[in-house]
């Protein structure tokens, strides 16, 4: 499998028939993520896939004994999910709490620019709470923004339904798609996202350029 020359995959295929220790790291390395430390969600999210797919599939991947515990596919999907949700309304209550503070601190903004920061203030301000759609994928932004919604006015289970939502797109029907087709499907995977990302591009830029007509038209004389 190409996908196995990947550290995180390798990591955690030496656990692949422990599922408890599997399912404790993937909650700790979507903690991780979220808070922006260089743990791919992507990456990871796959990883799991894949070893849902080899315990789907002993014929192919032998387990190491007969009746060894293995990674399930729809407990994992469900788990991975728990993980990402938890992380990123972690980081959204953190932001809410201490966002001000955390903002401030010298360490904070040598990591995240002041050009960075004010352009997501640009996307809540323009967006309100689906902003947190967005943010849900775009990585290398996800933590100041969701400290920054988190600092809004927005009601916490407004955050925790669009971000929920938007996690469901990706992280389950990932990884259930790889536990019952295996690494095959990645490319199609790969396919669909570039283009439902690029039908949300066209659809944010078709948004804006509705707000942008609506506040400059020339007014209409009778």
């Amino acid at each position: 499998m190409s996908f196995a020359n990947e550290p995180i995959f390798q990591w955690l295929a030496q656990y692949a028939y422990q599922p408890n220790f599997v399912y404790l790291a993937v909650l700790g390395m979507m903690l991780a993520s979220g808070f922006g430390l260089p743990l791919p969600e992507e990456v990871t999210i796959v990883s799991v896939g894949i070893l849902t797919y080899m315990g789907a599939n002993p014929e192919i991947f032998p387990p190491p004994y007969q009746g060894a515990p293995v990674v399930e596919g729809y407990e994992a999907a469900a788990v991975t999910l728990f993980a990402v949700i938890f992380a990123d309304y972690l980081v959204f209550t953190l932001g809410r709490i201490f966002g001000r503070k955390l903002l401030s601190k010298p360490k904070m903004k040598q990591v995240f620019s002041e050009n960075a920061l004010e352009k997501i203030n640009q996307w809540v301000q323009k967006f309100g709470i689906y902003a947190a759609f967005i943010f849900r994928f775009t990585p290398g932004i996800r933590f100041p923004a969701h400290i920054i919604l988190g600092m809004s006015k927005f009601p916490g289970w407004q955050f925790a339904l669009v971000d929920g939502f938007a996690a469901l797109i990706s992280v389950p029907t990932q990884i259930l798609l790889i536990y019952h087709f295996g690494e095959p499907i990645l490319k199609t995977i790969h396919k669909f996202k570039i283009w439902f990302f690029g039908a949300v591009a066209v659809l944010i830029v078709v948004y804006i350029l509705r707000k942008l007509w609506h506040k400059y038209r020339p007014p209409v004389h009778r």
